[in-house]
């Protein structure tokens, strides 16, 4: 163990020497984490800064292949980005599904061009979420422990007495808290919830429309559809071709053995 240690030592040695050499040095700490706190902060120019930061050449080298090299520097920046996101009050369960997300589409792009233009998407999105969180007033314990407990509960039939006995409350009384705090009742707060996840997975996922209502414990396929269809102006077949992933077409094409 000693003597890999020390082999390793010699390798940093000598990398340092040859940077020194060449005039190259990466980011400086604070010029790197500059982006990472702008987009904590919701601020847009976070996009821009971390574009600048991507492309700016004191990335280092991790990898002789350009499209790996790049990829493996989108890995290093979204870990650092999900971090700064769950310091700056983003649910992490929220955020580590954003960043699989965005990994397992990087993983199906195959130039640098496509890293980067996906880098500058992930770093928005992350952006406009914190924007999002700072925009949101500061609710009571009762509904934040209703909210947690409907995204949790978005497959079962979710009644507002169970809520009410979940979080100690009359019935009554929660469902006036939870309208003034939220500006919805509570039935149509648990369909958007519904609504915007069947979305995610119509966009995300290859689940048909059919399985998607059964999943969320909708009454019927046509109650969903009907659902659907009143929030966005669409049915999930039309939202869906409309924006299913290329890149997950393209990854599901290429997992397909080629006929000769």
């Amino acid at each position: 163990m000693a003597e890999k240690i020390t082999n390793l030592d010699k390798q940093i040695t000598c990398m340092a020497y040859i940077h020194r050499e060449n005039n190259f040095r990466h980011h400086y700490y604070d010029e790197e984490m500059k982006q990472y706190e702008m987009m904590k902060a919701g601020n847009p120019d976070a996009v821009t800064e971390s574009a600048r930061m991507m492309s700016s050449g004191l990335n280092g080298h991790l990898s002789d292949n350009p499209v790996r090299n790049i990829k493996y520097l989108f890995v290093a920046n979204i870990t650092l980005a999900t971090r700064f996101a769950i310091e700056g009050g983003l649910d992490s369960e929220t955020a580590y599904n954003i960043s699989d997300l965005y990994i397992n589409k990087m993983d199906a792009l195959q130039s640098v061009e496509e890293v980067l233009e996906l880098h500058r998407d992930m770093f928005s999105y992350f952006t406009k979420q914190m924007a999002n969180l700072k925009k949101q007033c500061v609710f009571s314990k009762p509904v934040i422990q209703c909210l947690d407990y409907i995204d949790l509960n978005l497959h079962t039939h979710i009644k507002i007495d169970e809520l009410a006995g979940y979080v100690n409350l009359n019935t009554s009384y929660l469902s006036t808290l939870f309208k003034k705090e939220m500006g919805i009742p509570i039935s149509d707060y648990i369909l958007k919830r519904r609504i915007d996840t069947a979305k995610n997975m119509l966009r995300y996922s290859e689940y048909p429309a059919s399985q998607i209502s059964e999943i969320l414990a909708f009454s019927s396929q046509s109650h969903f559809i009907r659902c659907f269809k009143k929030e966005t102006g669409m049915t999930p077949r039309e939202y869906q071709k409309l924006h299913y992933r290329e890149n997950l077409q393209a990854a599901h094409h290429h997992s397909e053995p080629e006929n000769h």
